[in-house]
């Protein structure tokens, strides 16, 4: 069973496709919503008939990635169900959702389609294939179609973690804090960094090294080991001089720094209730000082 289809061939099925192709599987066909983005995505995967919108047939492919947008993926599933006729019963269909489970391939299901979904936990830039040796994959579905993600995952080196429908939600999640959120603070950080003077390419040079260090600290002690900071030292007066200095800088600044250290609080400090009624002192603080002062 190694022969794909990929359905919205976006960066993450423009990656996979690639990586099994090279693995040695046969790609049937790539679609893309036009034309011109369908035979550019065939030549980033180096194989496939290049398609526009959905395909009328699936002959020889048995195993079917839809790797179109989230909420994409159920009126795709009713229209490929109800286009094509007769063609399901036996196919593998996988999606690369990582927050929703197989449920949503459901008018597939109906019609003889054997479902689930491989997610890769990694970020894709479109441009190239990121490594995914080592990669966690997330899979979910009918026992067969696990069998396939899990195939799937090996054949890239992956490591393949089955995650309970209802858990898929909370296992997302936890990709965006590792990721996108990550990078949001790295940003607003090199932002304030700008505001004091550095350049973008010094303010940003100096956050990566510091976030390295404390990621390859994390990597080696752990979290407590590896925290830093004013918080991390229960130095409270430096925290009150930072929302202060925050407060100027705009709300989502603020707004973001207060989170971040009482989440930091909750998941990092040995007595997390002590550090929360410390951080809602210099909260409350902070507030009676802007009514004084307005």
């Amino acid at each position: 069973m190694k022969s794909l289809a990929i359905i919205g061939a976006g960066r993450v099925g423009r990656a996979l496709g690639r990586s099994l192709r090279e693995a040695g599987w046969k790609i049937i066909l790539v679609t893309a919503r036009t034309e011109a983005s369908a035979k550019k995505a065939a030549r980033f995967v180096g194989g496939g008939r290049a398609i526009a919108g959905l395909p009328a047939t699936l002959t020889g492919a048995s195993v079917i990635l839809l790797s179109v947008p989230d909420d994409a993926l159920s009126p795709v599933a009713e229209d490929l169900a109800r286009t094509i006729k007769g063609e399901w019963k036996g196919k593998v269909v996988l999606h690369t959702s990582g927050a929703l489970d197989m449920s949503v391939l459901g008018p597939l299901r109906a019609s003889g389609a054997i479902t689930g979904s491989v997610h890769p936990l990694q970020t894709f830039n479109g441009l190239s294939v990121p490594p995914l040796e080592g990669k966690v994959f997330a899979i979910q579905g009918d026992d067969t179609a696990t069998r396939v993600a899990r195939r799937i995952a090996r054949t890239l080196g992956g490591i393949a973690v089955t995650i309970p429908a209802e858990k898929k939600p909370l296992y997302h999640a936890a990709g965006a804090f590792g990721a996108g959120l990550v990078l949001a603070l790295e940003e607003s950080g090199a932002q304030l960094l700008m505001r004091t003077g550095l350049k973008r390419r010094e303010a940003r040079r100096a956050l990566l090294a510091l976030t390295r260090q404390v990621l390859d600290s994390y990597e080696k002690l752990g979290a407590q080991k590896a925290w830093t900071g004013p918080l991390a030292r229960g130095d409270y007066g430096v925290v009150a001089v930072h929302e202060k200095a925050l407060a100027d800088a705009g709300f989502e600044f603020l707004a973001a720094y207060r989170a971040a250290s009482r989440l930091a609080a909750r998941v990092l400090s040995h007595d997390p209730e002590a550090m929360l009624r410390e951080l809602d002192k210099i909260s409350g603080q902070q507030q009676v000082a802007k009514a004084k002062g307005d």
